[in-house]
Formats: structure tokens, sequence, C-alpha cells
């Protein structure tokens, strides 16, 4: 069986709501002739006359006043399918949206966003889950509506990415540490003992290349999964933690923070998206609180 030609409901739709050939071609911007055929394809796909002679004008067929509120409900909701989709009611908004994030990004930009968040959308929840890999598989699975990291080969080309700042590693000891008191040079950074930070487990990584391209190394004595963990043994000993600035800054109050003094490249964090998200309305308005959020957030003095 053949498809019908679903243009012709639109046709369908302003005849009926006409009930005159004439001005429903005048309407649809159709010539007379060609109102004719459209009614002559509409009569052939029906099986019914739809509109018959009466005196000087036409009626309605049973059959016609059977399909009119039917047909126009139809035509009313394929135009809101296409249609833009409008600004949600955000105080109407329930929905629960997953974001995938280091520990430091919670704990430095979370209480900010939560409270814009509950502020404009209250039924809005936020799920922040960890990162245990920089692979794009959850967000091209649907598991995670949003990510902020570094953008690396692991990450899938098709990924919608925005820039939200940039960031620096530097280096963290407790109040009173002996780094604390006189100039930090390469080579007393280098002999303390030091904390390394590694999701994998690895000891080694871009502070101990640029550290070995100046001829000196670092003893690490441990190595922990993520900075917050790193700063928290640093706080109570000697040790030295180097991490990020800016994802930072709560969690190293009240402690001495200095610029490291070795050549390290700045590193941009993004926010990351799928592409079937990019028109979502509600996700819109997520992403653009991330970036007010990272955009407002002073970045801390070091001490």
């Amino acid at each position: 069986m053949a498809r019908p030609d679903l243009n012709l409901l639109v046709t369908l739709d302003v005849l009926l709501a006409e009930g005159n050939v004439a001005r429903a071609a005048q309407r649809l911007r159709l010539s007379p002739s060609a109102m004719s055929r459209a009614l002559a394809r509409l009569r052939e796909t029906t099986g019914d006359p739809l509109l018959v002679r009466a005196g000087r004008g036409l009626v309605p067929t049973p059959r016609a006043l059977e399909l009119r509120e039917k047909v126009a409900q139809l035509v009313q909701d394929a135009e809101a399918v296409l249609r833009p989709t409008e600004a949600p009611d955000l105080k109407q908004l329930v929905r629960t949206f997953t974001i995938r994030t280091s520990e430091g990004f919670v704990e430095n930009f979370g209480p900010g966003l939560m409270a814009r968040v509950r502020k404009q959308a209250p039924g809005v929840r936020l799920c922040f889950v960890q990162k245990p890999d920089k692979g794009s598989a959850p967000l091209r699975e649907g598991a995670v509506d949003l990510e902020t990291g570094v953008v690396g080969e692991a990450m899938g080309p098709e990924l919608r990415v925005q820039a939200l700042f940039r960031d620096r590693f530097i280096g963290v000891v407790r109040a009173g540490h002996p780094l604390s008191k006189r100039k930090i040079t390469s080579a007393r950074y280098a002999a303390g003992q030091h904390i390394g930070v590694s999701r994998r487990g690895l000891a080694q990584g871009p502070i101990d290349e640029a550290l070995g391209a100046l001829g000196l190394a670092r003893e690490i004595v441990t190595v922990v999964g993520g900075f917050s963990t790193a700063l928290a043994l640093a706080r109570a000993s000697d040790l030295i933690a180097s991490v990020p600035e800016r994802h930072t800054g709560v969690l190293r109050e009240g402690m001495h923070s200095f610029a490291l003094p070795i050549p390290l490249q700045e590193f941009s964090v993004s926010l990351l998206w799928h592409p079937r998200l990019q028109a979502d309305p509600a996700h819109r308005w997520l992403r653009g609180l991330v970036v007010e959020v990272c955009a407002a957030q002073p970045q801390a003095p070091q001490a």
C-alpha cells in the first residue's frame, strides 16, 4: 500500500476550515487549478468527496465533518514538533542532570552552581559523579549530561566543547613549612618530599619532566588519587602537594601556596557535552550557569 502524502493534511485542514475552494486556495497561496488538483488528490486518498455542491456553495460530507477536528489537531501537533523549543519554565522544571567532574571542581564551584540552580529551578537536582578516566563513552551513551576537564585525545571528536577557564599547577605546603619562609628555587622545591597525584597510580608526570630538563628530580613518597587527598596530607605533614590553582582554592585555605619554580604550561579546563543535547533548552540553561559560576569564582590569592 502506497504511503499517503502527509503534506495533504495541511491542505485538508485549510479546506475543511474554509469550506470554500477559492478561499482555501488564497490562504494556501495556490492557484485555483492547483487547489482543484489538491482536492482531487484528497478525494482519491480519503475515498470521499469531502465537499459537495449545494446550490451555489459547497457543504462538507459526514466524513469531512468527522475529520475536521482530528486533522486540525494533527496539523497543530506537527507544527509544535517542528517549531523551535521555547525556553522552559524553570520554576516548574523537574529534572536530574548528571555532571562528571573532578572532586576539586565540585568543592570549589559546586556551592555557587547549586545556589544558582536552587534559586532559578528548585525542582532540578544535580548529580556529581567522579571521573575514573578521560573517555567520552558516558557522554556518548547518555549516562552523563555534562563533563568538565582538559580536552585530550581520548575525547570523542563529535563532542561539543566550551572553554571555562585557564589553570596552572602551584605548590602547596602547610603553614609554617620551611618552604614558606624563604625564596623557593627549583633546587629547594625538588629537594623536598612530594605527594604524587594520579588516578592511575603513576609516580611521574609533567612536573618531573620539567625538573628533569633542569637536571633535577623530586622524591615522591606517596601517590594519591585526588588533589583534595594530597592537600589533606600536606596540611598535616611536611610533604609538598602540587595541585591546580583554581580547582583547589577552597581546599587550600590556611595553607601556603607558591608558584612552581619550573617552566610549566598552563592548561584550559573545558565544559563538554554530546551534540544531541546541544539544542535542549534546559541543558543550554545549565551550561550557561556553569560558565557563569566559573567566570564569577575569583582566583584565590597566593600566600
